[in-house]
């Protein structure tokens, strides 16, 4: 049935789509590969918003509802690591199919389940699956597109990074206005089942796999050390990070353990992480740049709803609909990029990127309380077209080089510093955000005291409106401070958003200086014996 499958619908490669074409079914390759990222992502960023709907159904508080995302970033991020050597072992093909058929299944059962510790359990479950199909997708991509259109590549695959995290609030709000939390769930179902079709019909099967052993202390140096470090990127604000026991063992611990791990992979025969392809210039280089570029995305996706909800009263379909734009927009300057990568310095591209998104932070710096929708809208727009700059370039420089084993462990690191650097950004700028809002209102407060001319004038002002409206002048004057407490904490708010805005516009500028570390000229792939 596979064959059959092929010569119907294998037509399509750039060599001509004849039957010695080994690029043929590239595009048949590309949906499905596509398809299974995009819905890890959705998955990703949809569940957030259902967060206090499933807290509500299954009784369980916001700190225990919580690890319904903890678990599932937690065994993805140990699992990203692993997916070259499992891939070499099990086969690219079999492991990303098996992969889509562990994240749908634990999909309909995270669905299904009755109880928050079961919603957990399956959540890990998916976590394992799904961390293996972004950076598996990456590697099949790469191998089953032509040396002249690795660009068009990063394209194709870009498109499901960027439109899935987009899509996912829009998507979770509807579900969640419409339907009910289980269906965040079994919406994966009909994705997953055609994007297992295609990837099981049309990818070829390896014909050799490699034959390497189980690297049990580097495995477990792997778990302990990124599993922690993904902890305390995800729960340090929370616990006010050092302050806390909890987090200084857990901070310990990673530091110790990466770098036992750093030591033991470097001297051992076959590690389960190969750290040496990082003696690829591109690769670190490009490694690095990720890290940037997703704490500046990341960062903002995380404060702008925020901002929106917070600041401005915006329900959550709004703010999700915000995003849908640049998303769409992102991907046709993807695509765009992808024709001129032959043409165009990949370096200028990610330099250039790199600006506009740091001038993008600015701008959403300039925010306040009484931005209009377009106010938001085009500061976005710009994030937007930015990301879609740098994207591109910069996994095609990163990952175009390397072949065989080398491109699926290349694949890992480039993707474990990419959710490292979404982790990094949210953190810091969670961090960074509590203490300029808290810094920001005390310096306001000092200017609001009974002693002043202005405060005791407005004072005056709002308790004259409460009583027109039948309110007794007692209670006129608490609800009167009470608007003068939200007014103080929302300007707070709006300028600890100003200064956070600013710190990620900083971190780009300051990244943008790495991009003449990567090779001159267009991204092409020099294909290596393994």
């Amino acid at each position: 049935m596979t064959a059959r499958w092929r010569r119907a619908f294998g037509a399509g490669g750039s060599r001509g789509g004849g039957p010695d074409d080994p690029y043929r079914a590239k595009w048949w390759i590309a949906a499905g590969v596509t398809l299974a990222s995009a819905m890890e992502l959705v998955d990703t960023t949809i569940v957030n918003v259902g967060m206090a709907d499933i807290g509500a159904s299954l009784g369980a508080t916001i700190d225990e509802v919580a690890w319904v995302s903890i678990g599932y970033l937690l065994s993805a991020v140990i699992v990203l690591p692993l997916t070259g050597w499992l891939g070499d072992v099990l086969g690219r093909k079999r492991y990303f199919a098996g992969s889509i058929l562990l994240f749908t299944g634990a999909s309909l059962l995270a669905g299904l389940a009755g109880s928050l510790s079961a919603l957990v359990v399956w959540r890990i479950v998916q976590g394992i699956g799904g961390g293996a199909l972004i950076a598996t997708a990456q590697a099949i991509l790469f191998e089953h597109f032509p040396p002249d259109q690795k660009a068009l590549a990063s394209a194709i695959y870009g498109i499901g990074m960027m439109v899935g995290p987009a899509i996912g609030p829009t998507l979770g709000g509807v579900i969640i206005d419409r339907y009910s939390w289980p269906w965040m769930f079994f919406i994966n179902i009909p994705i997953g089942v055609l994007s297992f079709i295609l990837v099981w019909a049309f990818v070829p099967e390896a014909m050799d796999r490699a034959r390497r052993g189980f690297d049990v202390v580097g495995f477990a140096l792997l778990a302990v050390g990124i599993g922690s470090l993904q902890y305390v990127l995800e729960r340090g604000a929370y616990y006010d990070w050092f302050d806390s026991p909890r987090i200084t063992r857990l901070t310990a611990l990673a530091v110790a353990t990466l770098v036992a791990l750093v030591w033991w992979e470097l001297r051992v025969e076959d590690p389960i992480w190969d750290l040496r392809v990082l003696r690829h210039r591109a690769l670190a280089v490009g490694s690095v740049l990720t890290i940037a570029l997703r704490m500046g995305l990341y960062g903002s996706i995380f404060a702008l709803p925020l901002f929106t909800q917070r600041v401005l009263d915006y329900d959550a379909a709004t703010t999700g609909w915000l995003f849908l734009p640049a998303a769409i927009a992102n991907a046709v300057g993807m695509f765009g990029i992808a024709r001129l990568g032959n043409r165009i310095d990949r370096r200028a591209l990610i330099a250039l990127g790199g600006a506009l998104m740091a001038l993008s932070m600015l701008q959403h710096a300039r925010f306040t309380n009484e931005s209009g929708w377009w106010d938001l809208y085009w500061p976005v727009m710009l994030r937007g077209v930015a990301t879609g700059l740098m994207f591109v370039p910069l996994t095609t420089a990163a990952l175009s080089g390397l072949g065989g084993r080398d491109l699926a462990e290349g694949a890992s690191m480039f993707n474990l510093m990419r959710q490292l650097g979404g982790s990094v950004g949210i953190s810091i700028l969670a961090s960074h955000l509590t203490t300029s809002i808290a810094a920001a209102r005390a310096r306001l407060v000092e200017h609001v005291t009974p002693y002043d001319p202005a405060t005791r004038q407005r004072l005056a002002v709002l308790t004259r409106r409460l009583i027109v409206s039948s309110t007794d002048s007692l209670t006129a004057h608490r609800r009167a401070i009470a608007a003068l407490d939200h007014a103080v904490q929302r300007q707070a708010m709006v300028l600890g958003f100003e200064s956070s805005f600013r710190l990620l516009a900083w971190i780009l500028l300051a990244s943008i200086p790495l991009v003449v570390l990567l090779g001159r000229g267009p991204a092409r792939a020099r294909p290596r014996s393994t």
